[in-house]
């Protein structure tokens, strides 16, 4: 259960106020409307890659880190969840941090590779837009205490924004009207996001996020 919480915390960061928005922007570096669709997807597919492999490597020092930290897993529960609560605090608006602002990019991708390293690169100004739900991630990914945990549970978040980051590059034109609905519900679905992460950063400073993971599993 608690690597489909995963999963789904990258889906959420899709939907995010400044991820969504950019998303035609996006596509536009992959050739936009002028490329055929099988161009666009390998493009975006290798834009995923990217940010997929540089997410990974953060969830293994995560993983590492919290190894290295477990004989204080008390405490690395309580500050990770305390973290994460700030985290959904922020995204609700009760707290500001400023670093979760969303950042642009300029150029054109001319091939897979290329998109790749432009995942690669982009994974940083990604951050920003990501930040509440990829650090909570990482948090779940601390507390774990493993390397290989973290990293699968990156990689599960980083499956969950790329995947339907990948779908939309290629159906774009025929998904306006639904990314139009959720710009339109952002104040009920920022909310709902945010206390979802309010209740994860409580479950896991108290050290019950994975006791209730396994009765919902």
């Amino acid at each position: 259960m608690q690597y489909l919480l995963t999963f789904l915390e990258g889906m959420i960061s899709f939907i995010s106020p400044c991820m969504l928005p950019m998303l035609p922007v996006y596509v536009s570096y992959f050739g936009g409307g002028g490329s055929e669709k099988k161009d666009v997807l390998a493009k975006a597919v290798g834009f995923a890659a990217g940010f997929t492999l540089v997410f990974v490597l953060l969830g293994c020092f995560a993983g590492t880190v919290g190894r290295l930290l477990s004989g204080y897993k008390t405490a690395v529960n309580i500050v990770s969840g305390i973290i994460v609560i700030i985290f959904g605090l922020s995204y609700i608006g009760v707290v500001r941090i400023p670093f979760f602002k969303g950042a642009a990019a300029s150029g054109k991708i001319d091939g897979v590779f290329s998109a790749a390293v432009f995942g690669v690169i982009y994974s940083v100004s990604l951050t920003p837009c990501v930040g509440a739900f990829l650090g909570s991630a990482l948090m779940t990914a601390s507390a774990a205490g493993s390397t290989a945990e973290g990293a699968l549970l990156l990689l599960l978040y980083s499956l969950g924004l790329g995947l339907p980051f990948i779908i939309s590059a290629v159906l774009i034109e025929e998904l306006g009207s639904v990314f139009g609905f959720i710009k339109k519900h952002y104040n009920i679905i920022d909310p709902i996001c945010g206390c979802m992460l309010i209740l994860i950063g409580i479950l896991m400073a108290c050290g019950a996020l994975s006791r209730v993971m396994q009765l919902l599993g």
